[in-house]
This record gives structure tokens, C-alpha cells and sequence, in this order.
């Protein structure tokens, strides 16, 4: 069973006890639960649910593990002849989630 939710404005596509970076969410502590609720398709062994954006019975539980930065990227510009050298860093913010279940309220 798998799944296409929107977080964040991204969509990513989850199955249970996967783990993945979604951009920030920096208002969720870490160790805490949330739930999902804009999921865009549940598929199962047999059958596909497509939603019309989202599906209203459908919703994703996650587990907040942390806050983590990815690696640093290095912009360097130059221009010759002109004595103009910048070189600036940034990493970029990630809250790292772990998928617990994928619900639909019409199985349960």
C-alpha cells in the first residue's frame, strides 16, 4: 500500500515505515505525531483512490524524528578583470519524518 501526499507544497510518494526529508516544519517539535491530511492518491493491492485535489476520508500519521541540514553548497561568483570575488555557503533545513500508517477512514 502506498501513497502521494503534499507537504509543503512537494509531493511525495510514502508507504508505511519509510523515512524522508520534507522541507521544514519548524511549528512541529521533535518526537511529536502528526497527521497528514492532504493526500492526493491511496493505492492498495488492488484498487486506486485519485482525489479531487485531496481525498476528504484518507490521511497519513507520521512521526517528527528531528531537524536536520543537508550538506553545504558553495556559491562562488567571479568576475575577472574586476577584482569581484564572493564566496557564500548555505544548507539548506529538513525535518526528517517516519510514515507510521496510511489510514482511510471508508476501510476502517
Amino acid at each position: 500500500m502506498y501513497a502521494i501526499v503534499e507537504i509543503k507544497g512537494k509531493q511525495f510518494k510514502v508507504k508505511a515505515q519509510d523515512t524522508l526529508y520534507v522541507p521544514l516544519m519548524a511549528d512541529q517539535a521533535a518526537e511529536s505525531t502528526i497527521e497528514l491530511r492532504q493526500v492526493l492518491l491511496l493505492s492498495n493491492e488492488t484498487s486506486v483512490r485519485v482525489g479531487r485535489p485531496y481525498l476528504e476520508d484518507a490521511f497519513i500519521e507520521a512521526t517528527v524524528l528531528r531537524h536536520v541540514k543537508s550538506d553545504k553548497i558553495i556559491v562562488f561568483k567571479k568576475k575577472r578583470r574586476k577584482r569581484y570575488k564572493v564566496r557564500r555557503g548555505h544548507r539548506q533545513q529538513y525535518t526528517m519524518l517516519r510514515i507510521e500508517a496510511l489510514n482511510s477512514e471508508s476501510n476502517a
